[in-house]
């Protein structure tokens, strides 16, 4: 688990609730709104639908799991294996590493050993693994331009929410008390795409974008 990842969200999650409860005269129930979570979150979901085709969204789960899981293995780790895997081909020949291949836990330093014990030459090797570190880049990448999209609408149908309730407000304008509802309707929604776009959607494309550009370098 990525614990910069989880202490972030811990942590503006916390100082929210925190600010919340520590306001005077403030009600906790005041700020939940499922209409105007509605509009936020369906609305920005929707466009999002319409920006990408279904094979790429239904990459979502994954995407969402990545910053708090990343598949990265200590480099120092990787080295160690692969020193000794060199050594074992030395002293017992390279068919000796097919026992190897069933304990190793890295899906790209087995494919490695696989086809070194196949025979492939070493400049073929070396395009087909620089394809696939570019082949998880490009998923990081995707991964980022989806998170993009959700905090870039999130705050547009934030806006829709805010006019949906100085709508309702203005409609009732005879009745006063159905004023403040219409009003909280309008900065709830704004609260809500705001914390959307700026707590999740933005710094979670941040990290993918971190993570594939620091595989990419690391492989050159």
């Amino acid at each position: 688990m990525d614990k910069a990842t989880i202490g972030g969200l811990a942590m503006g999650s916390g100082l929210l609730i925190l600010s919340i409860m520590i306001a005077p005269g403030a009600n906790f129930a005041a700020f939940i709104d499922y209409p105007s979570a509605a509009v936020v979150l369906g609305g920005a979901i929707a466009a999002s639908c319409i920006a990408f085709p279904i094979k790429t969204l239904l990459l979502v789960p994954k995407v969402l799991k990545k910053p708090f899981v990343p598949r990265q293995q200590p480099l120092a780790s990787i080295i160690e294996q692969l020193v000794k895997y060199s050594e074992i081909a030395r002293r017992e020949g390279i068919l000796a590493l097919e026992s190897a291949t069933e304990e190793i836990e890295d899906s790209f330093v087995k494919m490695c050993i696989q086809m070194a014990i196949d025979g492939t030459d070493a400049e073929t090797m070396e395009r087909i693994l620089r394809s696939e570190i570019e082949a998880v880049a490009q998923s990081h990448r995707v991964g980022k331009l989806i998170m993009d999209t959700l905090g870039r609408y999130a705050p547009a149908f934030r806006m829709v929410g805010t006019l949906i309730g100085l709508i309702i407000m203005l409609g009732n304008m005879d009745d006063p008390e159905a004023i403040g509802p219409g009003m909280a309707v309008a900065l709830i929604t704004t609260l809500y795409g705001a914390i959307f776009a700026n707590l999740f959607c933005l710094p979670f494309a941040d990290k993918l974008a971190f993570t594939a550009n620091r595989n990419w370098k690391s492989a050159r």
